[in-house]
């Protein structure tokens, strides 16, 4: 089966064959139609997160798909031969830069009916991010106000969305060129990161979700309102993130210690610091597809590659700069 894989960290992405996939009683094969591209993939070839994600290489990337059910486990109860699906399998099972991939029921929806496979592809990592940070994390009602940071990329464009539609006053970081879009997709208020200072211009946030890490993380913290919460998906992970993980004691040191000085300077503020790692979720995947179906919710594809050009793809979302997701279609 062909398929893209590293075969070291900092690898060059390059396409191989690989073994059909085995499917187990409670999975459903799933013929790739078409595969997001995500940050994470990227931080995967680079090693950025080997610590608490160790795989072995040879890997094969890609941790969003949408495609076609072609057979189902024993066990399978939910879906059969013949659904358009979306997915973003569970860690240690991610692979969706191949012609097929077996994933666990659970973490699999029937795709929203409304778009195209491109943009169903594009959706699972990022909604799932979005839900989680501001539904099941955050809690966000009517009136908070809500700090999303690079608001036209692949998480921020989604997130501006859900968070109007749970009632929040929206702000966002973005390049200029990019302030209308990001208004159109919800945005109240545009900071213009080339331009302005986000921390001069805000205060009294309820959450910020945090993309970028570092000195924007801790610019973050002091816009909030007292008991505020920023929550980071680029990192550092935190102590609860480590014991979730089930990391071993050494490891699970090592992480508290990678988060100790932002914690340390959010408890000074009097706000709180979370580390999000998104979980897989069918169920979730089922809530959003309706959002999507409903047009509460519309995803933003900026590029499209063929399956040949998965290094390309790979690439092109290193670089940055693009609007939404980056989207390989199926071979």
């Amino acid at each position: 089966m062909r398929a893209f894989a590293i075969d070291k960290y900092k690898g060059t992405l390059s396409e191989t064959n690989v073994p059909e996939p085995t499917l187990g009683e409670h999975d459903v094969l799933v013929k790739v139609l078409a595969a997001g591209v995500n940050q994470l993939d990227e931080k995967i070839r680079e090693g950025e997160f080997k610590t608490i994600l160790p795989y072995e290489t040879p890997l094969v990337l890609g941790h969003d798909v949408a495609g076609t059910v072609i057979s189902v486990g024993s066990q399978v109860r939910g879906f059969k031969v013949g659904d358009t699906v979306y997915a973003r399998p569970r860690d240690f099972r991610i692979g969706t830069f191949a012609e097929r991939i077996a994933i666990d029921e659970a973490d699999v929806a029937l795709a929203p009916t409304t778009i195209t496979i491109a943009e169903a592809a594009s959706s699972p990592m990022v909604a799932l991010t979005a839900w989680q940070a501001l539904v099941v994390r955050a809690n966000i009602q009517p009136g908070q106000k809500v700090l999303i940071h690079a608001g036209a990329g692949g998480v921020g464009s989604i997130t501006i969305q859900l968070a109007k539609h749970l009632g929040a006053y929206v702000a966002t970081t973005a390049s200029a060129k990019n302030a209308d879009f990001v208004r159109e997709l919800g945005a109240d208020e545009v900071i213009d990161y080339r331009n302005q200072d986000f921390e001069k211009e805000l205060s009294g946030y309820d959450l910020v979700l945090d993309s970028l890490g570092g000195e924007n993380l801790e610019k973050s913290l002091r816009i909030l309102r007292p008991g505020g919460k920023a929550i980071g998906i680029s990192g550092p992970p935190d102590p609860a993130f480590a014991a979730k993980a089930g990391l071993n004691v050494v490891f699970r040191l090592a992480v508290t210690a990678l988060s100790a000085k932002i914690r340390k300077q959010a408890k000074k503020l009097g706000v709180s610091y979370e580390f999000l790692f998104m979980d897989a979720s069918g169920e979730q995947l089922r809530k959003i597809a309706k959002l999507i179906d409903n047009d509460v919710l519309n995803p933003v594809v900026g590029k499209t590659f063929e399956f040949d050009q998965a290094p390309q793809a790979l690439e092109a979302l290193a670089k940055g700069g693009a609007r939404g997701k980056v989207v390989i279609l199926g071979a």
